[in-house]
Order: C-alpha cells, then structure tokens, then sequence
C-alpha cells in the first residue's frame, strides 16, 4: 500500500526525472551533435508560452471579476506584496553572507567587451513601457506580461463594479479559466519528451561553459541556491502548513522545478504552477492572482540571489569593498528592483543587469560581464523563482486563511 501511494503521488514527478536523466545521458554522449534534439524542445517551450498569455489573462480577470468583495482583493495584494518583499529579502541576506565568505571575484581574470549604451532612454520613458503599451494588439504578448497584468486586474474589477449587468461576461471569463486548465493539462502530456529533448541539447551544447572563467561565480550560487530551495522552502512551507505543508509541496512541486529549470522562464512554468498550487489546496482566489504576477515579474528570489552575487562580482572586480550597513542595504535594494524589472522570458535578466550598472554607476564594460555569469546560473535561478511563487502562495493562505487554512480532512 505505501508503494502504491507513493507511486500514485509522485508518478508525475518520476516520470519527468527519468526523461530529463535520459536527455542528460544522451547529452554527454552526442555533445554538439545533440542540438538535434532541440526542435522538440522548443515545441514543447512554444505550447507553454502560446498559453501563458490566455491563461494570465483569464485567470486574473475572471478571479478578479468574480470578487463581489474589492476590500478583500486590496488584502491578497497587501500581504502578497508584504511575503514577496520579506522572502526576497531573506534571499539577499543569505546570499551577502556568501558572498563574504566565499568572494565570487578572488582569482578572477576577465577580458572586457565593446561599451554598450545605457543611456538609450529616460526612466520616465521605460516605466511608461514597462507598464503600458501603445496598441491593444500588443497585450497578447509575453512581451507585455506587466501590462496584461495591469489590464486583467482593471477589467476584472470593472466587471466586478458592473454588477449582475456584467454576469454572462464575467461567466465567459469563468468558461476561459476553465478551458486553459483543461489546456495545460493536455499540454503537460508532451512535458516528458519535450523536458528530455530540451536536457539533452542543454547539456551536450552548453555543459562544457560550466568549466569556464566564471567557475567561482558558479560554484558559489548552485550550492547556495539548492540550500534554498531545498531548507528555506520547506521551512516557508511549514510556517504555511504545518508537517503537512511541508509534504503536500513536495509531492506537488516537482513538475514546476523541472519545466523552470529546464526552459529558463517562470512564465513558462506558470501553467504547471497554477495547477500544482490547485493540489497543494491553495484557494482559487490566491493562486489565480499570485503566481501569474509573481511568476511574470514581482516575485523572483532566485533573481535577488543572482543579483547580490553580481553586485559582489562587481565590487571585487573593480576592488571596492563591499562591507558597511549603508552599501549592503543599497545591495538589497538594488536586487529587490532589478527583481522586479526582470521580464519572466529567457534572458529576461538583462534588464535586471542594466539597472545594477547604471545605478552603481559602474563602466558600461561591466554589463558583459555580469550578463555571462546571469545566463549561466539562470537555471538554478528561474526554478528557484518560479517555486517561491508557489511557496508565496502557501504563506499568503496561512495569513489569511488561519492555520486550518488546509483542509483538516486531508490533514488527518
């Protein structure tokens, strides 16, 4: 009976590790040659993000929408901002005493590129873009997730404010939600050989960077990175649920951290989150509005991790000490923003690393180099962003929901 349980809970969870093993071990043997396997890959990441646009957008509006209560929705944001803010800062602080005790620069040597130009545009004028766009046609874009985000909650409460008037669209709104679950599930068929063809190319084309220049930057965030997934999780999961908690995200979260690592995006792990959310018992009302705004652009602690070490890289670099209350508390700062204007697409974290250059003023020669050591931890990074989302929201049910916020029938 135990293994029959045990199969039944983590089923879903074995089957991709062997896939992604599998990819790994033909990685290592093909090398280079297994870009083959990248093609199917990329369908696999492309169905994700064909959705992930539908699904934030009817999941927040229809949530929304249906909040008859808009005193309660300002609380879910109220705490929601307070855990992301909290748990962000936790992951700076852990990652400063790294840093100090394992300095990313010591021994370093890295050859400068060509400038580049970080005066483009006004910070008026990219907060104008990075909230709004231009043409309603330029919503649907995972481009524009912080402008759907803001467009989905105004029509969500407009709908709301509009009353029984407002019924049969705010039921097409429920009829979306529904039909997007239904497509992430069938999706999610395809995740083990899409996940094994991306792993497989990942490694046979990318392994060999590891041993590269920036092996003290990445022996110092993988390690600090799996200590805080693995301890600060369970940890958070068991302020949110108790023994239970801690279980219940274990069995469900698995599925997310692979897709995270494997494709690089927390938008792109939003469908699986959403639904292992729905298992782990998170209210609707939560886990609808949480992980699609954390997951595409507020909430991203493995990114605040990243950060600090490229803020510390940085300083050793350019042999300024990075000690003192005053310069610490500005590295926090400068990681919970660069966190925040991070996109939630591969590569997104370029944004993030403009804004360290130009705020700390360091040489523009600076951004290559901090841009090599973001893509090479980027993997530990989104799986750790994309399930601090879910673990969020977990901690945001336990605020509101008391501490039988989890169902006590499940708990027994």
């Amino acid at each position: 009976m135990k293994k029959s349980s045990f199969l039944k809970h983590y089923s879903t969870s074995l089957i991709l590790l062997g896939a992604i093993s599998i990819g790994c071990v033909l990685g290592l043997i093909l090398k280079e040659k297994a870009v083959v396997f990248k093609p199917f890959g990329d369908v696999f990441l492309n169905l994700l993000f064909t959705i992930v646009v539908p699904l934030v957008f009817f999941s927040l509006s229809s949530t929304v929408a249906s909040m008859t209560d808009l005193k309660r929705l300002r609380t879910i944001f109220t705490w929601m901002m307070v855990v992301f803010i909290v748990t962000g800062i936790i992951a700076c602080i852990l990652m400063i005493i790294a840093t100090q005790l394992y300095p990313p620069a010591l021994g370093v040597s890295l050859q400068l590129h060509a400038a580049v130009d970080t005066q483009g545009a006004s910070m008026s004028d990219t907060m104008v873009k990075a909230l709004t766009v231009g043409d309603f046609s330029d919503l649907f874009s995972k481009k524009s997730m912080l402008p759907l985000i803001i467009f989905s909650l105004l029509l969500g409460i407009a709908a709301s404010a509009a009353g029984t008037k407002a019924r049969a669209f705010v039921d097409f709104l429920k009829a979306g939600n529904q039909v997007m679950e239904k497509m992430i599930s069938i999706i999610m068929l395809y995740a083990p050989i899409g996940l094994g063809a991306y792993f497989a190319y990942l490694v046979g084309v990318f392994g060999p960077q590891l041993l590269g220049t920036y092996v003290r930057a990445v022996q110092l965030y993988y390690p600090v990175a799996f200590a805080y997934f693995g301890v600060a999780f369970s940890i958070y999961a068991y302020l949110a649920g108790g023994p239970w908690g801690v279980k219940t995200f274990w069995k469900n979260i698995m599925p997310v951290a692979f897709i995270s690592w494997g494709t690089g995006s927390s938008i792109a792990s939003i469908p699986a989150n959403m639904e292992a959310a729905k298992r782990i018992g998170v209210p609707e009302e939560l886990r609808e509005v949480i992980i699609p705004i954390g997951g595409a652009t507020l909430h991203l602690e493995g990114s605040c991790l990243s950060a600090i070490l490229k803020i510390a890289l940085l300083f050793g670099l350019f042999h300024i000490p990075f000690v003192g209350l005053s310069t610490l508390a500005k590295a926090i700062g400068i990681a919970l923003l660069s966190g925040t204007v991070m996109s939630g697409i591969p590569g997104g974290g370029f944004l993030g690393e403009l804004m360290i250059v130009t705020m700390y003023g360091f040489p523009v020669d600076a951004l290559p180099i901090i841009s090599m050591v973001g893509t090479l931890v980027d993997p530990p990074a989104t799986m750790v962003n994309a399930t601090g989302d879910n673990i969020c929201t977990m901690l945001v049910a336990r605020i509101l929901g008391g501490k039988n916020w989890m169902s006590p029938r499940e708990q027994a």
